[in-house]
């Protein structure tokens, strides 16, 4: 088993998302030591995928306290970003159904840093570049556990020929390709059978146990996971509604918006407000948060 992986320290205290319609999710809590398998469960809509967004530096969170490898969240944000890789997040990190499974490998390939040496060495028909981009998409697919051999045309099949066990194993390849100390992976009980929940629940376990730091979102996380809770609680969900409720005022008659209406992020039609300004420090421009609440429409 590889045990040289680095993963993350994540620790979190009360953090929470707001944006134009409401929290997204609010008061999560998390200490988690690297090579830790991180489940994060809740209802649809109560901002699992907001949080996986918040916690890989995507996202900015507007209230509590975080940091993610030792750097401060929402001042660090690009830094996060850079050690951290997404899978499996529709809208965010989809598949091309049109594209085979060996041009997502060549593509993710070519997004990755230069081969270290030379700048004829990182030319990318170079021996040496081709070399280490062999490598690197070998070590990503035996990592994921994903054989092309048991693929119906090897590395030339396309991503809309793929089991989705099969496809998710390619996103998971993907996010592994440059090395990340993070891996968050959303969605990965959809639409899988018992057997392929389990085994793909496995495959993230083995990942945390070679020391990367796994966050995942779903159902039937094994009993050794962190679990993290995105439910709110009786009270909290009170408060939201008491929140949402409009005032009576005889100038306005506006419908009233709705509990999912004020809870829901944004979409691309709807006008978005700007999350707080960041700090002189920020390394990541103001766009970054009203772009991942439009592209993230389940929350």
């Amino acid at each position: 088993m590889n045990t040289t992986r680095q993963g993350a320290a994540v620790n979190a205290s009360g953090i929470g998302v707001e944006g134009p319609r409401g929290w997204a999710f609010r008061g999560v809590g998390i200490t988690a030591e690297p090579g830790t398998l991180i489940a994060l469960q809740g209802p649809s809509g109560s901002g699992r995928t907001c949080l996986l967004l918040a916690l890989t530096g995507r996202m900015r969170i507007t209230e509590g306290e975080a940091t993610v490898a030792g750097l401060p969240l929402p001042k660090r944000m690009g830094s996060v970003r850079s050690r951290t890789a997404l899978a499996h997040v529709p809208g965010v990190a989809d598949l091309e159904p049109a594209l085979t499974v060996g041009e997502h490998l060549k593509e993710q390939a070519l997004l990755g840093h230069r081969v270290k040496g030379s700048l004829s060495a990182s030319l990318p028909w170079s021996k040496r570049h081709k070399e280490a981009t062999r490598a690197r998409v070998e070590a990503a697919l035996a990592a994921a556990r994903l054989d092309p051999g048991t693929l119906p045309k090897g590395l030339r099949t396309t991503v809309r020929d793929l089991e989705r066990i099969e496809a998710l194993r390619l996103s998971v390849a993907l996010g592994l390709m440059h090395g990340p100390q993070l891996l968050a992976v959303d969605d990965v009980d959809l639409k899988l059978a018992g057997a392929e929940r389990t085994e793909a629940w496995q495959l993230l376990r083995d990942l945390a146990r070679e020391g990367l730091t796994v966050v995942a979102a779903g159902d039937g996380a094994p009993e050794d996971a962190l679990i993290v809770s995105t439910a709110r609680t009786g009270t909290e969900a009170a408060n939201a509604e008491a929140a949402a409720t409009p005032r009576t005022d005889a100038k306005t008659d506006a419908a009233p918006q709705t509990d999912a209406e004020s809870a829901t992020p944004a979409t691309d039609s709807e006008a978005t407000e700007p999350a707080p300004a960041p700090t002189q420090d920020d390394d990541t421009p103001k766009e970054d948060t009203a772009h991942a609440f439009a592209k993230t429409g389940r929350a």
